[in-house]
């Protein structure tokens, strides 16, 4: 196996370092993985969920919200629809829970059986036959513009929150939140990468928020003045509603050359609530520009904000920009009313307890949807899993916490593996068996013992779900070698009568990261049929799509995963054209080598103590686009060598001292290198990631070996 380190410039090292407080260490790995825009950086570095963007960012949200307001108020009916999978059920969850909550009439579906993906019409039928009024899409709903009309036609409302790549003509809902929504060829919202759990979680957040803030939908203007060149003072205010700026002005002026009235002031300032950081300063600022004949109506924040946040108390908006943490971050100019906004919504959340415990279960939610979904762990999606994460090892959600018991999981901290490997597969499971009931329930049970009997029964529904999958790869994986050279090299392709539905998607993704290939995976039902598709190497799956699109019946997805459906008599067609488009598959990223290995850092042996955590943990949680680190460290003394296994012991347990600590280590499938490739007493180099190890109730660190070299 080669070991491969990518080279980084110091200066770069050097300067995120400096810039971002933090160490070589860290600013070498972040360099290394190309995490190297302010963006990217502020949230590897920073935690919390006041990194979270506003919700009313979210075209479509605040309409959103008016309707379910709206809807609480006058007891209307409401029904949640969502998809199957993990991603879909905890999207259902979040959205159910909250409204129960508020005491609104609300029932949920999703597709059983054979049923298609996305809202039908016969839910559409039923609901309207039980005098229902407004429709919740969760994670489906962009691409189902005719079930739409027809709700319409029989006047009820639908709201589609939805996270999938939406087609040429959008539903004509009340109203859409989609992060992938574009206009002008650009995406609105700053990050189009939230699972659909995540964007339910966004309308959750912005419900409290209208239900418990004095500022929702109250205009607010924050007035800041600072000196310019010469003379001249600068003037400059922000305009908001619900906490998101909806505009900002400013203004240079020489003090008595102009009245406020000259200026667009005047009229940015008509009928607002203004707030200022240091209210007889600025009062002082603004009589000295424009006379003391005007009477500027403000308050000011300084004390109150201090009182609350005592680490600002006392400082000018000058002296607080320069010691700003979210100043580092900042691509464009950072000024001092920048400060003010940030402290400002920092305070009205502290104030008014927005940040408090009342969504961690939500969280919890949208962080088990997020990493079941693959959505890349970057961006708002980290915030997302790592304050989930916190929440599940503080206090787990019911539902959550009877899986965890039933699979052995209780009483450890849980990380984004145990979550992707054990939990996500097990509510997945109900869903692929033609049951997504069953997990939604589990979810949404209030009664114990309730609970209890749908954990055993989706638990026994994934071991059902792991024998079809195993029959189903005995079909697909020969159909699809065999298929490689007919579709270019670029595409792995297997379908049948004999392979079930619920098994398309993950034997694509086993396909996928088998052959390293986009792979798609195809059942028949009936007239119909059904195809996953996952991605591989960077490649969209829209443009593959796009070639097919005339074809289907319906499709949607996003860049990663994506599926459709199609009539039996256009399979011929379809084959052909898919052959086709294969042909012009271009990667992004080239094919991994199997028998290379990257390395993230190489640790000189005094930095292999219990401290290394903390660098490991500014990275975690581990997913799509961020893989668990991978370090180099020579000179380990081999000090102790064990096998496990207890009828084939294929795999090493050994002792590596540094001279100062020594670690436990494990070597999978590495028996047969023992007294071979190395033995006891050797002086090793060797390859590794470091994880906590949970054995009986206690942590413990743990090194994983990847490869090892005895020196010469």
């Amino acid at each position: 196996m080669d070991w491969k380190k990518k080279d980084v410039p110091a200066e770069i090292v050097k300067d995120i370092s400096k810039k971002y407080d933090c160490d070589l260490l860290t600013a070498s790995i972040l360099a290394r993985r190309g995490i190297t825009a302010p963006a990217d950086i502020q949230f590897f570095l920073e935690r919390g969920k006041r990194y979270l963007r506003n919700p009313f960012l979210l075209q479509g949200m605040d309409k959103a919200v008016k309707r379910i307001l709206d809807a609480k108020e006058e007891g209307e009916k409401i029904l949640v629809f969502g998809d199957r999978d993990a991603d879909g059920v905890t999207s259902i969850t979040i959205m159910v829970e909250l409204l129960r909550s508020l005491d609104m009439d609300v029932s949920w579906k999703l597709p059983q059986g054979d049923e298609p993906y996305g809202l039908t019409m016969e839910a559409i039928e039923e609901f309207a036959s039980q005098s229902g009024t407004l429709i919740i899409t969760v994670d489906c709903g962009i691409s189902n513009s005719a079930e739409v009309e027809k709700a319409n036609e029989l006047n009820i409302d639908v709201i589609v929150t939805d996270h999938h790549r939406p087609q040429e003509t959008l539903p004509a809902a009340y109203t859409i939140i989609d992060p992938k929504i574009k206009k002008d060829d650009e995406y609105i919202y700053p990050f189009p990468d939230l699972a659909g759990c995540g964007v339910a979680y966004k309308l959750a957040s912005a419900i409290r928020f209208a239900l418990k803030s004095a500022y929702y939908e109250q205009p607010v203007c924050l007035l800041n003045t600072r000196p310019a060149n010469g003379d001249a003072w600068v003037v400059e205010t922000l305009k908001l509603r619900n906490l998101l700026v909806i505009d900002r002005l400013t203004e240079t002026i020489v003090p008595g050359t102009a009245s406020i009235n000259d200026t667009r002031l005047g009229a940015f300032f008509s009928n607002q609530l203004i707030f200022t950081w240091d209210a007889p300063l600025q009062k002082k600022t603004l009589a000295k520009i424009f006379g003391n004949n005007i009477e500027f109506n403000m308050a000011g924040l300084q004390s109150e904000i201090g009182d609350a946040m005592p680490v600002v108390a006392g400082k000018s908006l000058f002296r607080l920009k320069e010691i700003s943490r979210l100043a580092r971050y900042a691509q464009n100019s950072f000024g001092e009313l920048d400060v003010f906004y940030n402290l400002f919504v920092s305070y009205v959340q502290k104030k008014e307890g927005l940040l408090l415990d009342g969504d961690e279960f939500d969280l919890q939610l949208a962080a088990v949807g997020t990493i079941s979904d693959l959505m890349p762990l970057h961006d708002e999606n980290r915030v997302i899993a790592q304050a989930g994460i916190e929440a599940i090892n503080k206090k787990m959600h019911p539902g959550l916490s009877d899986i965890a018991f039933k699979l052995g999981l209780s009483g450890r901290k849980l990380s984004s593996v145990e979550i992707s490997w054990q939990i996500c597969p097990v509510i997945n499971s109900a869903g692929r068996m033609g049951n997504g009931n069953a997990s939604a329930r589990l979810l949404l049970g209030k009664d114990p013992k309730e609970r209890d009997r749908l954990a055993a029964e989706i638990i026994a529904m994934d071991a059902e779900r792991k024998d079809l999958g195993a029959r189903v790869w005995a079909i697909a994986y020969p159909m699809a070698s065999e298929n490689l050279e007919t579709y270019s090299e670029n595409l792995a392709f297997a379908w049948g009568d004999d392979i079930p539905r619920g098994a398309t998607g993950i034997t694509a993704n086993r396909l996928c990261t088998h052959f390293k290939l986009p792979s798609l995976v195809v059942s028949f039902n009936d007239d119909i049929a059904t195809g996953s598709l996952r991605s591989a190497r960077g490649y969209d799956l829209q443009g593959l799509l796009d070639q097919c699109a005339d074809l289907f019946i319906d499709w949607g997805g996003h860049g990663y995963a994506a599926g459709f459906s199609i009539n039996k008599s256009n399979w011929d067609a379809f084959l052909e054209r898919l052959r086709l488009a294969a042909k012009t598959i271009e990667f992004s990223v080239a094919k991994p080598d199997t028998d290379t290995i990257c390395v993230d850092a190489e640790l000189p042996l005094s930095y292999l103590s219990p401290d290394i955590f903390k660098i490991i943990d500014i990275f975690r949680p581990y997913g799509k686009d961020n893989k668990e680190l991978v370090f180099l460290s020579r000179g380990l003394k081999v000090s102790s060598i064990g096998f496990i296994g207890r009828l084939d012991a294929r795999h090493v347990k050994l002792t590596l001292d540094t001279g100062r600590y020594k670690w436990a280590g494990i070597y999978w499938n590495a028996a047969e290198k023992v007294n071979t490739e190395f033995t006891l007493n050797d002086t090793v180099d060797a390859i590794f990631r470091i994880e906590r190890n949970w054995f009986k109730g206690s942590e413990t660190p743990q090194i994983c070996i990847h490869d090892l070299q005895r020196q010469v």
